[in-house]
């Protein structure tokens, strides 16, 4: 089952140093432009979407989380799930 970790953490170099220190990889910057849609998905590794900026709606298992900046999702390895953004958003998106 996934998570929301809620942080006032919004400084990506802050947010990519935590998450090296953390043993994650292929960290990156993502930006989902305004009515952005992802489809029902899994992705193979454990997964985290940290918000910069914006919001970022993921449903998982017939509920919405609603991601603002701050906010820290984890999902672990072929979680289900879709994601939104009706505003756009900016996160960081790391594996581990």
């Amino acid at each position: 089952m996934a998570k929301v970790i809620k942080t006032d953490i919004t400084d990506e170099s802050k947010i990519y140093e935590t998450l090296k220190k953390e043993g994650f990889f292929n960290i990156f910057t993502w930006f989902d432009p305004k009515n952005s849609k992802y489809p029902l998905h899994t992705h193979p590794h454990y997964e985290v979407r940290w918000v910069v900026e914006g919001e970022l709606v993921i449903a998982e298992d017939g509920k919405e989380i609603v991601l603002k900046p701050g906010d820290r999702y984890e999902s672990p390895p072929n979680t289900p799930h879709s994601a939104y953004s009706e505003i756009g958003a900016k996160y960081v998106c790391a594996s581990r």
